[in-house]
């Protein structure tokens, strides 16, 4: 199947975007009992995903997880690619509960519902310099994806926001001003997870009121480890046309620090002068290696 050229970037609401992430969402009816899991691209999404997954649904449907890949389990709010089914309709189908949804959204863009309802939310957050890298890598082999070019024109891009789904900076702190305030919104840094995955499935477990038995918690541990993810095919989104996985794997090193290995040395000044300039909150710190 030939796939139609890569869309460009138009502004949408004041956030750059595609075609591809702007469908009619704002209709969507949230229910009390749905699971948001926010982020930014490439911030540690689909490892959330899978973690909640399993917590909920891996004992009782343990036939989902081998037969439903896990963009159908957890469907992608947003999504409106001619090669699959909309998320709207992937979760208007969900007859399991809590409904899991995930979106890249920024909080400004959330559809009302989710707010009215009081769902409750989990936002994952990611350091700017492996995130870059990660949507490089991303764009690369996307085809729902604009055209990337090289590295030195993305980073820049990414620096400046000219990127689908806008600034970093804003996102993250969009997302975290909301925490303040939406009692229901649950922050995991994706190097915490990286740090300790044990301990941050049972902050995860403490805000959504679940009690796995120690086992369980070992056995979710076990199947959310990088390497056991990248080789399920039901995790790995190896199952989707848009993705070309020979151009780069959709899960690629999952590591914190990748960025030293793209960012020259000037790169590397330019990035931090400018991240002090556009990232205001004293509050919200990011760790680059651990």
């Amino acid at each position: 199947m030939e796939l139609p050229p890569r869309p460009t970037v138009f502004d949408f609401h004041g956030v750059p975007m595609t075609k591809y992430y702007t469908g009619e969402i704002q209709n969507f009816k949230a229910r009390p009992e749905d699971i948001l899991i926010a982020t930014y691209p490439k911030s540690g999404t689909t490892w959330v995903c899978y973690i909640l997954d399993l917590l909920y649904f891996g004992q009782t449907c343990p036939e989902r997880q081998a037969s439903i890949p896990l963009h159908e389990r957890v469907p992608f709010l947003e999504i409106c690619s001619p090669f699959q089914s909309t998320g709207m309709d992937l979760a208007d189908q969900i007859r399991t509960t809590p409904r899991l949804i995930k979106t890249h959204l920024p909080v400004q863009l959330v559809p009302k519902s989710f707010w009215e309802q009081n769902s409750k939310i989990v936002y994952v957050a990611r350091n700017a310099k492996d995130n870059a890298v990660s949507n490089y890598h991303f764009a690369r082999m996307n085809s729902n994806s604009p055209e990337p070019g090289d590295w030195s024109t993305f980073l820049q891009n990414f620096m400046e926001g000219k990127v689908v789904y806008g600034s970093w900076y804003d996102h993250v702190s969009g997302w975290w001003e909301k925490k303040q305030t939406h009692s229901k919104c649950h922050w995991v840094f994706y190097e915490d997870l990286i740090k300790d995955t044990g301990r941050e499935i049972d902050r995860l477990c403490s805000f959504l009121g679940l009690t796995p038995s120690a086992e369980e918690k070992e056995r979710v541990t076990t199947e959310v480890k990088f390497d056991n993810m990248k080789q399920n095919k039901m995790s790995n989104f190896s199952t989707l046309l848009t993705m070309n996985q020979k151009v780069s794997p959709f899960m690629r090193k999952g590591k914190v620090g990748d960025w030293k290995n793209h960012f020259t040395v000037a790169q590397h000044e330019k990035f931090d002068e400018d991240y002090k300039q556009k990232m205001k909150n004293p509050l919200l710190q990011f760790c680059t290696e651990v």
